[in-house]
């Protein structure tokens, strides 16, 4: 009976560690090199980069980092340059007062790629990088040879009166001096909320994966920027990208929503803003498309990257 008990005991601790052994941390390859790109305002963008080839800019959003586009990085470094950088006030780059519009950032973006020698680049954003890259391609259209959006908004595109209207979006309202104290010393809970709610599974967003991002956007200053980064939706983005939507964008676009979250509204909104417009759905999954299904979304961008 007890050699039956410690045998039992033994095969439930290796499923146990076989379990805990595949929640690593998110994180890029090894081999990509590190770089700190001062803005002209002063503030410092973290980027990594690796690979050869072709340039691809990999933008995260909120409630990551360039953790996120470790599998992504991985798989495109075999046939680009990947640039990965941190937005500002996230991740490791500096937590900067100001120049949180996405117009901005897209110029924070233009100057990391031009710093590392390169001059075209495709444009993959996620979230709050969807909205960057968008402002990306808009503002500098003949050096963005490709553009993926992925499952969010783009603020004035239609039907954004409409998308706007949802109860889910109460935090692009979110922010300011008491925000930052009723999260202070909560941010696990705070982004907790965002992972349950928009995944299609959460249990995809793992425990060292959610443990990874919020020690992160713990740090002083962090959240008032993460704030920062939807506050200047209403007050800023919206009026910039009804200006730069009356040109609609020339390069090949691909729209990629989760089908438990933006699914095919993806391609509905870019086909507002751009003429060459490819839809992708991912099956299963919800917002948070590289936790919850990394191989499929890969699959999609390696393929439309490579496409002729």
């Amino acid at each position: 009976m007890k050699r039956r008990t410690a045998l039992i005991w033994s095969m439930a601790l290796a499923v146990f560690c076989a379990g805990t052994a595949t929640a690593a941390e998110p994180t890029l390859p090894a081999g990509f090199t590190t770089r700190t790109i001062a803005m002209q305002d002063g503030a410092q963008i973290f980027v990594r980069t690796g690979g050869s080839g072709p340039a691809v800019l990999l933008i995260h959003g909120f409630g990551d980092t360039g953790d996120m586009w470790g599998p992504l990085a991985t798989d495109l470094a075999k046939t680009h340059t990947v640039i990965v950088p941190d937005l500002r006030g996230m991740g490791r780059s500096s937590k900067a007062t100001s120049g949180y519009d996405k117009k901005s950032q897209a110029g924070d973006m233009r100057a990391v790629v031009t710093a590392l020698g390169q001059d075209h680049s495709a444009v993959v954003g996620h979230d709050i990088g969807t909205m960057v890259a968008y402002a990306y391609a808009a503002s500098y259209p003949d050096k963005t040879d490709k553009l993926v959006v992925m499952d969010a908004p783009v603020p004035g595109i239609p039907p954004w009166d409409q998308i706007i209207l949802s109860p889910a979006l109460w935090h692009f309202n979110f922010g300011g001096p008491n925000a930052e104290r009723l999260v202070a010393g909560r941010e696990r809970i705070y982004l907790d909320r965002f992972w349950n709610e928009f995944a299609g599974d959460p249990t995809k967003i793992d425990e060292a994966t959610r443990r990874h991002y919020a020690g992160i956007y713990a740090q002083p200053g962090a959240m008032r920027a993460a704030f920062a980064q939807f506050n200047t939706i209403a007050a800023k983005d919206v009026a910039d990208n009804i200006a730069f939507s009356r040109n609609k964008l020339p390069m090949p676009v691909l729209a990629v929503g989760g089908e438990k979250s933006f699914g095919a509204n993806m391609a509905g909104v870019m086909r507002n803003a751009a003429t060459n417009v490819q839809e992708a759905v991912v099956p299963n999954a919800g917002h948070w498309l590289m936790e919850e299904a990394p191989q499929a979304t890969i699959h999609l961008i390696d393929g439309f990257l490579t496409a002729p």
